[in-house]
């Protein structure tokens, strides 16, 4: 059935729960886990009046963001590794969250992605967009929504 399944988190409640299905469906099928966070870049704005940030700060705020997302990934692949799993620990930096989930599903050759829902509605989905709905678009892996 699958063999490789990528699941995309957070570190949200909803996405703890993608992420124990997802582990309980590695056991019903001998798959490999590939937990998945992706880190988002420091905006800069060079719009006039615009908050001026360091170079440096920018990247001590980035690297504390990929140090969480490292953190976040490494306890899930841990969890799965005490439940007898074959798990990979995976961070990405970008600011394109659909593009960079479904990418990182075809460079581990996934057959299955996992990820939450986080269940906006109306005025809300339209301004904020929905990384999943994206996922769901344009991805040629079969994805599984978690809700």
């Amino acid at each position: 059935m699958y063999q490789r399944i990528l699941i995309a988190t957070d570190g949200s409640r909803l996405s703890a729960k993608a992420a124990q299905t997802g582990q309980q469906l590695a056991e019903l099928t001998g798959a490999q886990l590939f937990f998945l966070n992706v880190v988002p870049r420091y905006p800069v704005s060079y719009f006039e009046g615009g908050a001026s940030v360091s170079v440096l700060e920018v990247g001590r705020i980035e690297k504390q963001w990929a140090d969480k997302a490292q953190a976040l990934v490494d306890q899930l692949k841990l969890k799965a590794e005490a439940r007898g799993l074959k798990a990979k620990a995976l961070t990405v930096k970008s600011d394109l969250v659909a593009e960079a989930v479904i990418a990182s599903a075809k460079k581990n050759k996934c057959d299955l992605i996992i990820m939450a829902s986080h269940g906006r509605r109306g005025i809300k989905r339209l301004l904020l967009g929905s990384e999943t709905s994206n996922v769901l678009t344009h991805s040629s892996v079969p994805v599984l929504v978690l809700r």
